[in-house]
């Protein structure tokens, strides 16, 4: 019997745990509607704003040899236009996969503000609070200041009742793991989403003797090839210190499915892919699906929970 890639997450079903990473083909309802036409389990919106933002003066986005480089700055369409999007499709849709809807603010106001609107909407999906964002000049990431990100999340769930999940920077050492897990362990998180870009790296063009991005002086969150093993290592920790009922979303260099199977490997149940889904469009997951299967024959597991956070140690 060939391998099944059906995932069960925040009590809802989904073909197989794929989608895209907010950020990546999700800016319009058209490519909204890519995703959601894809093979993909699911697809989550951009990251959304209380108004509209253009974002970062470009070139803002560059892919380089092993990843990319970004500094994006969240240009969005405003929460109202992804939130009437995501409710008309669930009318219409009636049985499709729940869709994830990221959400963002530039002041705690404004996030709680935003999980409000969410709340009070008929949006019945999966809610992503992004406290994570390294590309906005003068902002600095939410999920870095400890205390902070627990006075966010303290006020969120006073008012927020649906599914919740959080997207997190990428952590460096293990007593952060531990401080940050510690906090999220008070909360009824659905999830959390590990990790984002990361962040101010820095790329350079040799011939011109300058750096590749125009924003911040070239310094952008790095994604791809580079980010794999970081990623890797924080789905992995934070698999080990969280609640069970806190699942894991694996974010960062996933391009083939040896790389989901690694990333489900560590701990994660649902998969995020950005830049190589920038890179070859929406029929990657179509691609990572089979080869995914192929590796999960080849091994003899039937489904994904037989394997899902067994990494050994040596």
């Amino acid at each position: 019997m060939s391998a099944k890639l059906n995932t069960k997450f925040c009590n809802f079903e989904f073909q197989n745990p794929l989608m895209n990473a907010s950020g990546v083909h999700c800016m319009t309802t058209g490519d909204l509607d890519e995703l959601a036409n894809s093979k993909a389990g699911s697809f989550i919106t951009k990251s959304a704003t209380l108004s509209e933002r253009a974002g970062n003066p470009e070139p803002r986005y560059i892919s380089v040899p092993l990843g990319s480089i970004n500094s994006m700055g969240l240009p969005n369409k405003g929460i109202e236009y992804y939130l009437d999007y995501v409710v008309n499709r669930q009318k219409q849709n009636p049985n499709d996969a729940p869709i994830f809807f990221s959400v963002v603010g530039m002041s705690k106001q404004e996030m709680l503000g935003n999980l409000q609107k969410i709340q009070d909407s008929e949006f019945t999906g999966i809610t992503e609070l992004n406290l994570s964002c390294p590309n906005v000049p003068g902002k600095p990431q939410v999920a870095y200041d400890c205390d902070y990100t627990k006075e966010i999340l303290t006020e969120a769930f006073k008012i927020f009742k649906k599914p919740l999940g959080i997207k997190l920077p990428p952590y460096f050492d293990f007593a952060h793991f531990d401080i940050m897990a510690k906090i999220l362990n008070e909360f009824p998180l659905a999830y959390v989403n590990c990790i984002n870009s990361i962040g101010n790296g820095l790329y350079i063009d040799v011939d011109s003797e300058t750096v590749v991005i125009k924003p911040k002086d070239g310094f952008g969150g790095i994604g791809g090839d580079y980010a794999k093993p970081t990623a890797l290592a924080n789905v992995r920790a934070f698999y080990l210190r969280l609640n069970p009922s806190i699942k894991i979303i694996g974010t960062g260099g996933i391009k083939t499915g040896k790389d989901a199977f690694e990333h489900l490997l560590c701990g994660a149940s649902m998969l995020q892919i950005g830049t190589a889904l920038q890179k070859e469009g929406v029929s990657i997951f179509e691609r990572i699906e089979r080869e995914l299967k192929e590796i999960m024959n080849a091994k003899g597991y039937k489904t994904i929970e037989e394997f899902r956070g067994t990494l050994k140690s040596l």
